[in-house]
């Protein structure tokens, strides 16, 4: 009887562990489709409070930190026009650290000329005084056969 109590205990505890994966993946994949349409609308205001105060970015031309993203998005300098997402894949590690994967085609205006890519955008966030901050977001040039390992 003792090993059976034990056994439903742990089924427990694993099935509350898994529905609160599942609801935090979910939460950053509305976080992140949030994020690309902010992005798209120049939107800094609402970005300036999901991007962590030493989050780093990282694109084909360089790396850079807050202030130089949100200023080359206020300033239109990377336009991020269209995120056509393709796939999603999210890891949670705990209840406050999480990693997005994305398959995106992104068309964006970039020094006077529209320009489609693709790219495998990798974002990390971290969850503090109950928010979700965004501490990195890498895009890696990718073909367009690429797929995300589920």
């Amino acid at each position: 009887m003792r090993t059976l109590l034990i056994g439903v205990f742990l089924f427990a505890i694993s099935a509350i562990s898994f529905a609160q994966d599942a609801a935090i993946e979910q939460e950053i994949k509305e976080l992140s489709k949030a994020k690309w349409e902010w992005m798209a609308d120049k939107d800094v205001e609402k970005l300036a409070s999901l991007f962590h105060d030493k989050s780093k970015f990282v694109h084909m031309s360089g790396s850079w930190k807050k202030d130089r993203e949100l200023e080359i998005i206020k300033t239109g300098s990377i336009w991020y026009k269209n995120a056509d997402v393709h796939d999603v894949a999210v890891e949670v590690f705990g209840d406050d650290t999480t990693v997005l994967w994305n398959r995106i085609t992104l068309t964006a205006h970039v020094r006077g000329n529209d320009v489609s890519n693709e790219f495998t955008v990798t974002e990390f966030y971290k969850k503090e005084g109950g928010d979700w901050k965004l501490l990195d977001l890498t895009f890696s040039s990718v073909r367009d056969t690429h797929k995300i390992e589920h």
